[in-house]
């Protein structure tokens, strides 16, 4: 430095700061040799703090406010130094102007997926991303702890010591909640209140204040959202054979609008037929087909509290025409959940009626 820019700073009697960063945590006031003039004004502004640090040693710190640099303001000074007057500056200290402001919009996320166990889909890996606020409060630990001696500390040189430390705790936090993948997403305000509260003190070790951690996205690995994502279209596709039937009628307006001739007709007359036959079995209730009637069907027969049989429906024709069975006895076969009156067995119904009816008088 010339001898000109030393006489300048010499003169300077006036020390601040003016951030016009968005990121600038802190930032030591700059002065050939460190020499600060007896009486010189410090401004501190709203939002900020300053940190004077005399060889090596915190000599006090001050809040927001317009201070003369004397020894009755920096009483702590006058075992450090010798107060001198002259050109020549009395002591020799670094002023340091820590931002208190809050620091927003700071981002966090999963760098690899995080494997947890889901309750409903069993082990997953999810990423996570959100963003969080912080705030110096304790300038002082901030300092000791973080910054040290670097002359301009930005939220970039701690951001990843932070983002670190959130998704280890996110980790924990979400692997034990028991919260289904499903539902998380109507949980990230009480993920985000529950992690801030969890975090906060150990971002307090670094005089750090976190006063908003949110989770903005819980996602899936791909493959995995695709599967989802295909559970999902079948439980809105609901019935299947409404949705053929939209799906046949979406083709069949689509090839009778498809430039081509007598192709694209004929598609499209076929696709119409394929339609009208689908909407009228479905109209039908599918009962136009009757199932195979059942042959072979063989019945027991109740007589007192012993089952007899089984019994063809032949054999019990002959029983009802000899009285020994009649509509009240009960019966039961592999096709009857229990017994019942042979009379309410369709099958057997029929023989009741023959039976009130006599033969023809021979002749």
């Amino acid at each position: 430095m010339g001898l000109f820019s030393r006489l300048f700073h010499e003169f300077v009697d006036v020390i601040e700061w003016l951030d016009s960063t968005n990121d600038t945590m802190v930032y030591r006031f700059e002065r050939y040799g460190n020499e600060i003039k007896y009486g010189a004004k410090l401004i501190v502004r709203e939002a900020q703090f300053a940190v004077f640090v005399n060889e090596g040693e915190v000599a006090d710190v001050l809040g927001p406010g317009t201070y003369e640099l004397e020894t009755k303001n920096l009483p702590i000074l006058t075992t450090l130094q010798n107060w001198h007057h002259g050109f020549e500056s009395p002591f020799k200290a670094e002023v340091y102007f820590i931002n208190a402001r809050r620091f927003t919009d700071l981002k966090w996320g999963t760098k690899q997926p995080l494997m947890i166990r889901d309750v409903e889909f069993g082990g997953m890996r999810v990423r996570a991303f959100g963003n969080y606020t912080v705030r110096v409060v304790e300038p002082l630990t901030f300092i000791q702890e973080i910054v040290g001696t670097d002359g301009v500390f930005t939220t970039d040189e701690i951001s990843n010591q932070l983002r670190n430390l959130i998704t280890s705790r996110f980790a924990t936090v979400v692997g034990s909640s028991g919260i289904p993948i499903l539902d998380m997403a109507a949980n990230y305000d009480q993920l985000g209140e529950f992690l801030t509260a969890r975090i906060s003190p150990e971002f307090a070790e670094y005089g750090l204040e976190l006063t908003r951690l949110l989770v903005e996205n819980i996602s899936l690995p791909p493959a995995v959202s695709e599967a989802l994502d295909k559970r999902t279209s079948m439980g809105i596709t609901g019935n299947l054979d409404q949705y053929l039937q939209y799906q046949t009628g979406v083709a069949m307006e689509v090839a009778a609008g498809t430039e081509g001739g007598g192709a694209s007709e004929g598609i499209g007359m076929g696709v119409g037929l394929a339609m009208a036959n689908r909407m009228g079995n479905a109209l039908d209730g599918g009962s136009a087909t009757p199932p195979p009637v059942p042959t072979n069907v063989q019945y027991h027969v109740a007589e007192g509290e012993t089952a007899t049989g089984p019994y063809t429906v032949d054999a019990l024709s002959s029983m009802v025409k000899t009285g020994s069975v009649d509509a009240n006895t009960l019966v039961w076969s592999q096709t009857m959940s229990d017994w019942r009156a042979a009379g309410q067995v369709p099958a057997l119904a029929g023989l009741f009626d023959q039976a009130a009816t006599p033969p023809p008088i021979p002749r």
